[in-house]
């Protein structure tokens, strides 16, 4: 296994955090320097804040695990493609390059929907690369909206 899947499978961890507490299960990790700096999952329901995306939350932890808001030497592997505010906080926090595991053809900002990273002339270029353990990246999520509607369909029939 290569260092992409290595990280790769530890924002599939974090997913999986989500999953359990009925989150879309999206993970990330933040590397620098060969090292993981930060990780997160998704909190929206949690926190009842649509903001708390889990590369929001992310780039927050990493940012002040540096002291800096200037992500410049840093990666971000994510289980799903970012949505158009994930997207812009890649941009205006410096990352480097982003890793996704699998696209998200209803909202994705890098590529499906619209592309933020490479189709406006932004002060910064954030490279990318996908695919990365789509195949699991796209089981959890699968799995997620199937249990989610058999949860409900329960819920409606009791």
């Amino acid at each position: 296994m290569g260092e992409k899947e290595k990280f790769m499978k530890e924002a599939l961890k974090e997913a999986q955090k989500a999953y359990d507490q009925l989150e879309i299960p999206v993970g990330v990790v933040i590397v620098k320097d060969g090292k993981i700096i930060s990780k997160a999952h998704n909190k929206k329901e949690k926190k009842q804040d649509t903001t708390n995306h889990a590369e929001i939350l992310a780039i927050q932890k990493a940012s002040k695990n540096l002291n800096n808001w200037r992500l410049i030497d840093c990666d971000m592997y994510v289980t799903l493609e970012p949505c158009s505010m994930c997207a812009g906080a890649l941009v205006n926090s410096r990352i480097r390059k982003v890793y996704i595991g699998t696209m998200d053809e209803k909202t994705g900002a890098c590529g499906s929907v619209l592309n933020l990273l490479k189709d406006y002339p932004f002060n910064h270029k954030v490279e990318m690369e996908t695919g990365i353990l789509q195949k699991e990246c796209e089981t959890i999520l699968k799995n997620f909206f199937k249990n989610l509607r058999k949860l409900k369909n329960e819920k409606n029939n009791l």
